[in-house]
């Protein structure tokens, strides 16, 4: 955590290249608490050589944000990473001006230089992604990218002003935006997370937030351009986030709270086909009002790596070795 700040949220965590200094970057929002006018993102990054992560800087704050983007921003987070096919930093954030979350924007900022050391890291604002008429509002972003074979991504997000529905968005090997696809029609899912079953079939896993809800699932068999409804997992979501990712054999991997009514719960599932799942395992377990929640997941020399949220005040991490490299 950077010195001095007591809370934080909402970790990603991006893989780098093997010639990288770094084995991987991650980031979160941090401040006093959540909406507080002192939150920023935050950056660390994992040192090949030591092994170890270097300290941890600011690399966003709101007042920079709103002077590049030419009005005014009250409240930032849900950092979300991505490196497009020359090596650049690309950081989608929500950003709000007036009203809470729910009245928030999806802003792109892409890496400065892309030969910055870690130390000298910074962002400019390329826009505000054009996702509606109502200046593009109520579009929120938390989990990773899905990386596709021509160097684009397709990066999940939710809608989430009175209704909340889960929308891919498409973009190019150099980070220009493409167009969006809704994912569902039902109206009480957010923060998809993105799985490959095959090049052209993916499934999409989401938080439901029902009170009695399962882990949500939709599915595309023509790589993303139509999305249908699957039943639900038979996994419990207590209106919590998931982090998904697909390894080199095909089998598939969800961090998510298995608690019926609270985030005490965050475990590892394995499945061999996107719907039987089985416990492969425990992230933290805690008791009363202990909180674990917002996993993120990513694949770094031959390992795999979760980060997430620790009682709302430091970001936890954990490294496992698996027998197949991630896609």
């Amino acid at each position: 955590m950077p010195l001095g700040t007591p809370a934080a949220h909402a970790s990603t965590l991006l893989a780098m290249p093997a010639v990288h200094s770094s084995a991987l970057m991650a980031f979160w929002f941090a401040g006093t608490r959540e909406s507080d006018a002192d939150v920023q993102i935050a950056a660390s990054s994992f040192d090949r050589r030591t092994q170890q992560w270097s300290a941890v800087r600011f690399v966003v704050n709101r007042q920079t944000l709103g002077g590049q983007l030419g009005f005014g921003v009250r409240r930032i987070g849900n950092p979300v990473a991505w490196l497009d096919g020359e090596h650049r930093i690309h950081l989608f954030v929500v950003a709000t001006g007036l009203g809470g979350w729910a009245a928030s924007r999806i802003v792109h900022l892409r890496q400065s230089d892309p030969a910055q050391a870690f130390d000298a890291l910074a962002f400019d604002a390329v826009r505000v992604l054009p996702l509606s008429w109502l200046w593009n509002t109520s579009f929120l972003v938390r989990s990773a990218p899905l990386p596709l074979t021509d160097g684009g991504m397709v990066l999940p997000v939710h809608f989430e002003l009175g209704i909340k529905y889960p929308v891919a968005l498409r973009f190019d090997a150099s980070g220009e935006f493409l167009g969006m696809t809704r994912i569902s029609n039902r109206h009480h899912l957010l923060q998809p997370t993105l799985l490959t079953a095959s090049p052209s079939h993916w499934l999409a896993l989401m938080r439901d937030q029902r009170a009695q809800g399962r882990v949500a699932a939709a599915q595309t068999r023509d790589g993303g351009l139509s999305w249908t409804d699957s039943e639900d997992l038979e996994l419990t979501n207590p209106d919590a986030s998931v982090a998904a990712l697909t390894l080199g054999d095909g089998s598939m991997l969800l961090a998510h709270n298995s608690s019926p009514h609270d985030r005490t719960a965050l475990d590892l599932s394995l499945s061999a086909d996107g719907r039987s799942w089985a416990l492969a395992q425990v992230l933290a377990h805690g008791t009363g009002a202990d909180e674990y929640s917002y996993p993120a997941l990513a694949w770094a020399d031959d390992s795999l790596w979760v980060s997430y949220t620790d009682q709302r005040k430091a970001i936890a991490w954990q490294r496992f070795s698996f027998s197949a490299p991630a896609h």
